[in-house]
């Protein structure tokens, strides 16, 4: 029995998300049933964490066990080969048997994208969150300092989830301009239930000058009614786990 650690890039607006669901089409769905026309084998393949629906990945990361001695350089070819066109398998490695692709991560890093454009943009339709309202980039860069360091961020976390804690870790973050885009990168040793959405939807709302509280403010309250809006989960992206 070998452990397959697996790296997946996917477009996620077609699933409803990473996990399996009776009614509609998931990413785990797509990739266990791949896995098992080539190996004949009912793989359960566990992910780093959940992505919601219409979340996308650039580096995913998921580990299952198989019996088939598929050399690991050939298994990403063979299991694209029975995926749609908007999933992929970047690369396999063999790791030790108790490596798990969740408990085993140490930090990701998620990026989020804004079209801040008067206009709808086709081109980013599935990939950014569009914003039409100016936005003061300068003063979003340095409320968003804020949020590094070990905080309480109960007040960016989604009804539905049950955590232990809500004491979560921001090693980074970064808020850059390119003409039309804004693009936040948040790289942090777990998040909480549309965390990164909220951070986003926040910095939106400061920007715009809708949320006259200092971000420093708003996370020390520890009151979802305190933060912005949760940004829209296509301009999401999974872009790194680190082990």
């Amino acid at each position: 029995m070998r452990n397959i650690m697996i790296t997946i890039e996917y477009k996620g607006t077609n699933y409803c998300g990473w996990q399996i669901q009776n009614d509609r089409t998931s990413i785990q769905e797509c990739i266990e049933s791949a896995i098992y026309k080539i190996t004949n084998e009912k793989a359960n393949v566990t992910s780093s964490g959940r992505t919601d629906a219409g979340v996308h990945a650039l580096g995913q990361v998921a580990n299952f066990y198989t019996n088939s001695r598929i050399p690991v350089d050939k298994l990403p070819g063979a299991i694209n080969s029975k995926l749609p066109d908007d999933i992929s398998i970047l690369d396999a490695k063999e790791v030790d048997y108790d490596f798990h692709a969740r408990y085993s991560a140490k930090k990701k890093r998620y990026r989020y994208v804004i079209l801040n454009s008067k206009y709808k943009r086709p081109i980013y339709n599935d990939f950014a969150y569009l914003v039409k309202y100016k936005l003061d980039i300068d003063k979003m860069i340095q409320e968003s300092k804020y949020l590094i360091g070990e905080h309480d961020f109960k007040g960016f976390m989604s009804t539905g989830s049950s955590v232990k804690t809500t004491v979560r870790t921001i090693y980074d973050i970064s808020l850059k301009k390119e003409e039309d885009l804004i693009i936040l990168e948040v790289e942090g040793n777990g998040f909480l239930y549309n965390m990164v959405r909220i951070i986003a939807g926040t910095l939106v709302d400061i920007g715009r000058g809708r949320i006259n509280l200092s971000l420093k403010d708003i996370i020390e309250s520890k009151n979802r009614d305190n933060a912005g809006h949760t940004a829209d989960s296509k301009g999401l992206f999974l872009k790194k786990v680190y082990y």
